[in-house]
């Protein structure tokens, strides 16, 4: 009979298994007990009980990490900036002129603020999957993705209305300009399922999906290098596993960043087209 797994709900490592190849126990795949955790501290609150855990843990750890490194770059800047100061400015102005300036145009001053701290906090968040003792990439849980879209589906719209107007936001949204009158009827709706619904669905989704998605091949691949050690055949079936592990790890590493480039582009362009006059 196959032995039992020890695998409860807690579990976030391959090694907490002692499972391996050709001793009678199936290959213990990733699972929910990949992203669910024990809560560090709970605090009962009457109506529910709070529980801090690993996630969240790393999320703030994220916030702390970008702050900490803007305000030692910047606290104190030189006219004749220092490593430190020049690697910020470098980093800033990546932002600021490749997304900021080059989508919204003119106007892009006062949105750079909210950019850089979305570029470099999901960068953050999502590099949490190649550190030692943390390997989790914070937006491989949903509930961090759609926060993070929350938070621009609100600036989207403030500006939308606060730009054109309350009719003048709806027609932003709805009715595009210059075509036939008839195919308004079914383009309106569409327009506004897609400019009010879809886009922050989708804005989440792309990052929980490419996170998860990388978090898991890299999980398959690092479990499977532990599974099949322990014998001269498995470790060398080991090894080529763990091969592949580092392999997707650094590719993992490259979109990690494209995920939050991608994700701030789109916000950028959302914004420029709030800041058009309605047509």
């Amino acid at each position: 009979m196959p032995k039992e797994l020890a695998v409860n709900s807690d579990q976030t490592l391959a090694f907490e298994t002692d499972c391996h190849l050709f001793q009678d126990c199936g290959y213990p795949a990733p699972s929910v007990w990949s992203f669910k955790f024990e809560p560090i501290f709970s605090v009962d609150l009457g109506l529910f009980v709070f529980e801090f855990n690993k996630a969240m843990l790393l999320a703030l750890l994220s916030t702390i990490v970008v702050l900490t490194f803007f305000w030692f770059a910047f606290g104190k800047a030189k006219v004749v900036p220092g490593k430190l100061q020049s690697v910020a400015e470098v980093l800033y102005d990546f932002v600021r002129r490749g997304i900021a300036r080059e989508v919204i145009g003119k106007q892009a001053e006062r949105f750079v603020p909210l950019l850089v701290s979305l570029f470099f906090t999901i960068w953050v968040m999502n590099a949490w999957a190649i550190v030692p003792m943390a390997q989790l990439p914070v937006t491989s849980i949903i509930a961090y993705p759609v926060a993070l879209a929350l938070v621009v589906w609100v600036t989207y719209m403030t500006v939308t209305f606060k730009t054109n107007g309350f009719v003048g936001g709806i027609r932003n949204l709805c009715v595009p300009g210059g075509l036939p009158k008839p195919i308004y009827i079914i383009l309106t709706p569409l327009e506004l399922l897609s400019n009010v619904f879809v886009r922050p669905f989708t804005l989440a989704v792309r990052l929980f999906a490419n996170m998860f998605a990388g978090h898991i091949l890299i999980l398959v691949f690092l479990i499977g290098a532990w599974y099949m050690a322990g014998t001269l055949l498995g470790t060398v079936y080991a090894g080529a596993s763990l091969l592949m592990t580092i392999i997707i790890t650094v590719f993992e590493m490259f979109i990690q960043a494209l995920q939050a480039y991608v994700f701030t582009v789109l916000t950028a362009t959302y914004i420029s087209g709030a800041l058009e006059e309605a047509h």
